[in-house]
């Protein structure tokens, strides 16, 4: 399986991307390795994640998202049951 997923910064930026491992992306990103953005923003967690059978489905969805403007990303995200501001409930 492969994933779309939305990482909150520390500074509560937003960063998206595609894994096949969401724990082991996020500790990646946690130690400066995973992108120079999220280490740039102080690290970050997982937030929301979207599940596809083919990393190119999951690469279509992260280009989409990537395009919105921050308030559709929030939308997004309080659909799902996330709060926009506190962002409370974990993937």
């Amino acid at each position: 399986m492969y994933y779309f997923y939305i990482l909150r910064c520390k500074d509560k930026t937003l960063y998206c991307g595609t894994t096949n491992n969401l724990k082991k992306r996020e500790l990646v990103h946690n130690s400066g390795k995973g992108s120079k953005y999220v280490h740039a923003h102080g690290g970050g967690k997982i937030i929301y994640n979207e599940k596809f059978k083919t990393i190119n489905d999951a690469l279509r969805r992260e280009a989409e998202v990537k395009k919105w403007p921050r308030l559709k990303k929030l939308n997004l995200l309080n659909h799902s049951g996330l709060k926009s501001r506190g962002f409370e409930r974990p993937c």
